[in-house]
């Protein structure tokens, strides 16, 4: 097969926790986004785009693999991706591509490349085992991550944040890299290249310029209000504790506050975004250059009184997608549902048409190219699925979620499914599960989970897997000084930012130490 010229670059910008609801480009009236508004209308938007995991190092995994997180043992956020798991950034080396990373990925283990050539930055958050989920222990513990409600009492504006030193150092890194490739006559290869900041991911700290630019401004309040324990699936009573909500409850002015934060921290990455998308104009790359831009995940937002993400509802589960590629693909709207696996795939479908041979993947992939949607804006042999797990803490067991057209089944290991029909319920109030005209639609998804899904044997495999790390985990912690894995990129990198769990030393307490001014609290 000859090789054609002009092979397509690919820069995938990523978010973290942004749910598409709080973006204007899919709908919220109150949010300041021009930069993201801008690229959408650039693009092909994907209405129904979802996470394979509401959780960061899980939802990359399978984002970079095509492969859901109960594949590849990607359990939760103190879980190790395999050396031997080819990513996008392997296949598209093997395509002719570079491949370069900016930011975080959450990679857990002593690989901190999967396929990357160059990682510009370390990571805000441990490579080691520190965030393992405990199943032998109730899902009323605390989490290993020292996740609480800490960042929704203390929401409102700084001047100085961790985040922001994170996320300003993948900027400088992803601008001087995109500046140096224009200025390399010598490095004729097409790009790579994964930008992926932290924001808006809590604590919910907001820039004060940013802050005040909602000053005055009718912040919106969650669609459904706060639901009480005794109301609440088993999955997210779990999720109740393990947040310490129990112990530590929102009031209104709070939720307000935490909102307005969240709001003015995708103001502050979009200018971002606006930034890194001029430099490449700048630098002449954008004509043919594939703009991917998503999130790992949502956030719940005080929608039914939950936060964060970690549940199947849709402002946790689903993600903004929007792709463009000037001259190539006309910007529309696609409602079909889709998810993070199909990236690999389209891509692989696309830029393998540039290469001298072609290639095939070595294994069988969870998801499908996107290409005929893109170029065509419809795919008749689209099988209009999208698949999410969750086995972290905080949940009585494997948890899934299986959409299929405009339903969406739920179901926690051990307890009944609930069922749901977004066209009719979007707010996923009316559990349909027990009616009897839904009885056939729910025998249909729950012949489809069971496919590829048996929640007993993966429960076992979670439990295996957490007495292996949890081993090491104890292990290391009676060494004074053990190695890491955190990946170096400068000086000390391997303890900047957050590097331990716990309410003491995870990522609530190590960022709320890292806030400028200080709040009272911070002094312990």
């Amino acid at each position: 097969m000859p090789k054609l010229k002009q092979a397509p670059n690919v820069l995938l910008i990523m978010v973290d926790e942004l749910a598409p609801q709080a973006l204007p480009s899919y709908g919220n009236e109150v949010v300041k986004a021009p930069n993201i508004s801008a690229l959408a209308e650039k693009s092909v938007v994907f209405n129904s785009a979802y996470t394979n995991s509401p959780l960061c190092a899980p939802a990359r995994a399978s984002l970079l693999t095509g492969r859901l997180p109960t594949a590849i043992g990607a359990w939760d956020n103190g879980a190790e991706l395999k050396s031997e798991l080819p990513t996008i950034a392997h296949y598209l080396r093997k395509l002719g591509y570079s491949a370069t990373l900016a930011g975080k990925m959450h990679f857990i283990g002593p690989d901190q490349l999967h396929g990357y050539q160059a990682r510009l930055t370390t990571d805000i958050y441990p490579a080691d085992f520190s965030w393992t989920a405990n199943w032998s222990r109730p899902p009323t513990d605390p989490n290993p991550a020292g996740v609480s409600m800490r960042p929704v009492l203390e929401a409102g504006p700084c001047l100085r944040n961790l985040q922001i030193d994170y996320d300003e150092e993948v900027q400088y890194q992803a601008k001087q890299w995109i500046w140096d490739h224009a200025r390399d006559r010598s490095d004729d290869k097409p790009f790579f290249l994964t930008v992926s900041y932290t924001h808006p991911h809590p604590p919910f700290d907001a820039q004060q310029e940013f802050w005040d630019l909602y000053e005055g401004i009718e912040i919106n309040l969650p669609r459904v209000a706060e639901l009480p324990p005794e109301k609440l699936d088993p999955a997210s009573l779990g999720l109740y504790y393990n947040h310490r909500r129990n112990q530590m409850p929102v009031s209104q002015e709070q939720v307000v506050r935490a909102r307005r934060a969240y709001y003015a921290m995708i103001s502050w990455i979009d200018r971002q975004i606006g930034e890194l998308l001029q430099t490449l104009k700048s630098a002449g790359l954008d004509e043919n250059t594939i703009v991917i831009f998503t999130s790992d995940h949502g956030e719940m937002l005080g929608e039914r009184g939950m936060w964060f993400k970690m549940c199947m509802y849709e402002w946790s589960v689903r993600v903004p997608l929007m792709i463009s590629w000037p001259n190539h693909f006309v910007p529309r709207r696609i409602d079909s549902n889709v998810s993070l696996v199909d990236l690999l795939p389209t891509l692989l479908d696309i830029c393998g048409d540039y290469a001298d041979e072609l290639i095939t993947t070595v294994e069988t992939l969870a998801g499908h190219s996107l290409r005929k949607m893109l170029e065509v804006g419809h795919d008749p042999q689209w099988p209009d699925i999208a698949v999410a797990d969750f086995t972290a803490g905080g949940v009585p067991g494997p948890l899934r979620m299986l959409k299929y057209g405009r339903w969406k089944l739920i179901h926690t290991g051990g307890h009944p499914p609930m069922l749901f029909d977004l066209l009719a319920d979007p707010d996923e109030l009316n559990d349909l599960s027990k009616h009897a005209s839904s009885q056939k639609i729910l025998s249909e998804l729950l012949a489809m989970m069971a496919k590829d899904y048996d929640a007993e044997k993966i429960h076992q495999q979670v439990c295996q897997s957490q007495a292996r790390r949890l081993l090491i985990r104890a292990a290391d912690e009676e060494w004074e000084n053990p190695y890491r894995w955190n990946w170096k990129a400068q000086e000390n990198d391997d303890i900047r930012y957050v590097r331990g769990g716990g309410l003491k030393h995870g990522e609530h307490a190590t960022k709320a130490k890292a806030r400028f001014p200080f709040l009272d609290t911070d002094k312990a």
